[in-house]
C-alpha cells in the first residue's frame, strides 16, 4: 500500500528573500510558491525543494530549519491515519498540529533528521 502521495525536501532558510533569491539564480527558476518569509518552493523536472525559516514550524515542539538541519516533507491522505500507524509501529509522532496551510505531524528518525507528514487543509 503506498501512504505516500508526495514529498519535498526541506532546506532551512535564516534569510528567506536572500535565499529564494541565490535558489532561483542557481536553477534559473523561479519559485512556484511563496508565503511572505517563511515559506518558499522550487518545483522542477518533477522535483520540489522548499526552503523555510525557523518560524514555520513542522512538529509540536520544533521548527523546520530551526535546528539547522534539512528534512523531508511527505504529503498524505490521512495525516491522522499515518500518525497512529507511525506510533503502532513504535516511532515517537509529535501533533497534529494545525498550520496555516495544513496539518502535520513530525517523526524523528534514528539519525535524528525528521520527516513532516502534512495533510492540506483544502483540496
Amino acid at each position: 500500500m503506498q501512504n505516500a502521495l508526495n514529498m519535498a525536501a526541506v532546506f532551512p532558510a535564516a534569510k528567506m528573500d536572500d535565499t529564494v533569491g541565490f535558489v532561483s539564480a542557481v536553477l534559473g527558476v523561479d519559485p512556484t510558491f511563496v508565503d511572505g518569509d517563511r515559506w518558499a518552493q522550487f518545483d522542477l523536472g518533477g522535483a520540489r525543494l522548499s526552503l523555510a525559516s525557523g518560524r514555520e514550524g513542522s512538529g509540536s515542539s520544533g521548527s523546520a530549519g530551526s535546528a539547522g538541519g534539512a528534512e523531508l516533507v511527505v504529503k498524505v491522505a490521512d495525516v491522522v491515519v499515518e500518525a497512529e500507524r507511525l506510533r503502532g509501529l513504535g516511532w515517537d509522532v509529535e501533533g497534529p498540529v494545525t498550520g496555516a496551510h495544513e496539518v502535520r505531524v513530525s517523526v524523528a528518525g534514528p539519525d535524528g533528521w525528521r520527516v513532516v507528514l502534512y495533510q492540506p487543509l483544502r483540496g
